[in-house]
């Protein structure tokens, strides 16, 4: 079936061409999703799927037309390219619509794990069940709020009238549970999940459900606190809220927009030097890995923020064009039907050297912050604010969780103070960090 997929692409370019595109990009994509719900031992939903798709960017003048379809057949697809092509005519010139001529592929091991499909289904069905059950057996847990597993293989093929052809292969799977304490009046969610290229590597159920019980228990019987500036320690779940918007601020088409808190601090100190960001689509086993991005680029290693210093914005042909540089193989893309935006695929914030005992032990007064709901940082001023929960230290010591307090400051201010990093990376999360310890931030209680 393979060699249809490449052949078809690499035809539909040529019938784009002679459509009357000057130029033209096709991106195909086939898969197929698995994925099993339950609640209270009860299989609430089982739902498999297999999809296909194609979407066809073409340039004429200098303008740019998109369009997709579901259906290959001849006629379907014909009708869609013209469609692009018409669409095109109504578009302005872009100098800076350009398709990458870089016919380079990143070898990256492992993205596919063929043994994902022949797992019996009982077998997951079951895994999700255990899993539930087990995160109900805690103490002080009483509700589920269900468990579940999914899957997902997918195939991607992409060429351009640039001579470009390429393709991939990928899976994914995962399993959840969500569950919550109760004590009189008080409710607490835990969840825990662990994502994964193969099915072998799922951490065993015991593992997740004691993590995801241990998170709802462990913020009952909070005492609020009055409001101060002390140091707050992201847990590594929640570094993503600090970091998730000076990610966005780098990225190039809001440097161009002047949209970026960041869009002057090429090479200039913006953090601790304890602070290393690398965006890296090129480890083995790893979910946000791939050979090329959503253009075709092929991907690397980008080191975003060395000991502090910014080092790299991040880009897609596009807005590498307009900028006068060359694409960082960070074009993203939301499948077949959508345009290459700019985005990351993996992420990871350089561990320390101390164990997060440590880092609560040299804390004299703090909050070890476990959840934060609201913005994070915002990438156009800069500004961090949210609702706070997690744990109060006084003396190096954890006495009490906390609830419903705020935290707020301006990013480089934040990030400057950082001051100590752990060494407790987890390379499986999507946002991979250390526990990191800010030295002092406003703290909003009572």
């Amino acid at each position: 079936m393979n060699m249809n997929y490449m052949e078809l692409t690499e035809k539909l370019v040529k019938k784009c061409i002679s459509l009357g595109a000057d130029a033209a990009e096709v991106y195909l994509e086939t898969g197929r999703n698995l994925s099993v719900q339950v609640l209270n031992s009860e299989i609430e939903t089982i739902e498999e799927a297999s999809s296909q798709g194609v979407g066809f960017r073409v340039f004429t003048g200098g303008r740019m037309g998109f369009s997709h379809c579901n259906d290959f057949s001849d006629l379907s697809l014909e009708d869609t390219i013209s469609r692009a092509i018409g669409f095109a005519k109504l578009s302005t010139p872009d100098e800076n619509n350009v398709l990458t001529d870089n016919k380079g592929i990143t070898r990256v091991a492992d993205l596919y794990d063929p043994g994902i499909s022949s797992e019996p289904m009982d077998k997951k069905i079951k895994m999700a069940l255990e899993l539930e059950r087990l995160a109900m057996k805690s103490p002080g847990i009483s509700k589920s709020s269900g468990a579940g597993y999914s899957e997902g293989e997918s195939e991607i093929f992409i060429s351009n009238s640039n001579g470009i052809l390429k393709s991939y292969k990928s899976t994914g799977c995962s399993l959840g549970v969500s569950v919550v304490a109760e004590k009189g009046d008080q409710k607490n969610t835990g969840d825990e999940y662990c994502s994964r290229v193969f099915f072998s590597d799922l951490l065993p159920l015991e593992k997740i459900a004691s993590s995801a019980s241990a998170r709802a228990i462990e913020l009952i019987d909070p005492v609020m606190i009055s409001t101060q500036k002390a140091a707050v320690i992201f847990d590594p779940d929640v570094v993503r809220s600090l970091f998730g918007g000076i990610i966005s601020a780098l990225d190039g088409q809001r440097i161009l927009q002047g949209a970026s808190f960041l869009k002057d601090f090429m090479n200039k100190q913006c953090a601790s030097p304890l602070v290393t960001i690398v965006d890296d689509g090129t480890i083995s086993r790893s979910l946000g890995s791939a050979p090329f991005d959503g253009e075709g680029v092929p991907t690397r290693k980008i080191i975003l923020i060395e000991n502090g210093v910014i080092k790299s914005f991040i880009y897609n042909s596009n807005a590498a064009k307009r900028a006068g540089t060359v694409s960082t193989g960070s074009a993203s893309r939301g499948g077949f039907s959508s345009l290459p935006g700019i985005g990351t695929h993996k992420v990871y914030l350089q561990p320390g050297k101390y164990t997060p005992d440590e880092i609560i032990k040299n804390t004299e007064k703090g909050l070890l912050l476990k959840e934060v709901t609201g913005y994070g940082v915002d990438p156009v001023t800069g500004n961090f604010s949210g609702g706070a929960s997690g744990l109060w230290i006084v003396d190096g010591k954890i006495t009490h969780p906390v609830k419903g307090v705020t935290i707020a400051g301006k990013a480089p201010d934040i990030l400057n103070s950082i001051d100590m990093t752990g060494n407790d990376i987890d390379m499986n999360r999507s946002f991979s960090a250390p526990t990191v310890r800010v030295a002092g931030m406003q703290i909003g209680g009572k």
